[in-house]
């Protein structure tokens, strides 16, 4: 996939005349500060959220860190890039469409199964980790497969043509998650959890929830930075909510 898109650019900077002519480019349509902050957000923060769900996997905690930022940092931004650089020369931002424009049949094809391949494989891993958890069942081969069935159903019924509404959504609603996650590890705990063997956990962390609705509204009701502003909003509610009320995870006892 790196090398298809590399091809891309360098094929659309030859079709649009060179760099010095594409800085002269300007984009047709319109969009506010900060909505465009909230979409490439939003491209990315799910994806953010559930990145431990994978990176778990590696060999030890340095390789797990550089694999993450690589992904975010170079992958991610890499295909940003090459969506803004389609819509600036040839009017589309996705980069299959952008291949097909520019002649490369078979290379668009292969992009196409590449992208679907390496991007639904943790998307519905995503899902049967989430769902099994959710449901509280094992059944995981059910679950995945009624996942695969319900991204297939909005596949079908134009799930695409509402892209840019869902990321802002995303871009609002996920990002206060991260919040309540950063003050509970670094406000609550200093930056140190306990270990799960020596901790009763409650069925729902109601701090967390209602700092989490707490930031969300303020993250969609925010003019600026819906998603830097739904962070903060979090953070703060949850450690303020904590301040005022009994800590919900209790050490166990060494006899226990």
């Amino acid at each position: 996939m790196m090398v298809f898109i590399l091809i891309s650019l360098y094929k659309g900077l030859i079709d649009v005349g060179g760099l010095s002519v594409l800085a002269g480019q300007s984009g047709s349509g319109s969009m506010s500060f900060a909505a465009a902050v909230t979409v490439i957000i939003g491209t990315f923060v799910s994806g953010a959220t559930q990145a431990t769900n994978w990176s778990r996997f590696a060999a030890s905690p340095k390789i797990a860190v550089i694999a993450t930022l690589a992904a975010f940092f170079i992958g991610n931004g890499l295909m940003v890039f090459t969506g803004a650089l389609g819509a600036l020369i040839y009017q589309q931002a996705d980069i299959v469409d952008v291949m097909l424009a520019q002649g490369f049949v078979v290379l668009a094809v292969l992009m196409l199964f590449l992208n679907i391949w390496t991007t639904q494989d943790n998307t519905i891993y995503n899902f049967a980790v989430a769902g099994c958890n959710l449901l509280r069942t094992d059944r995981r081969r059910l679950v995945t497969v009624s996942g695969a069935a319900i991204g297939t159903v909005l596949a079908v019924g134009g799930m695409y043509n509402f892209l840019i509404p869902f990321l802002i959504l995303l871009g609002t609603f996920i990002p206060p998650i991260g919040g309540v996650i950063m003050a509970d590890y670094w406000l609550h705990h200093k930056g140190k959890y306990p270990l799960l063997s020596s901790v009763t956990l409650p069925d729902f962390n109601w701090h967390g929830l209602a700092a989490y609705a707490i930031g969300s509204g303020m993250a969609y009701y925010s003019p600026i930075l819906p998603p830097v502003v739904g962070v903060v909003g979090a953070a703060v509610a949850y450690t303020l909510l904590l301040k005022v009320s009994v800590p919900q995870v209790k050490m166990r006892s060494v006899e226990q």
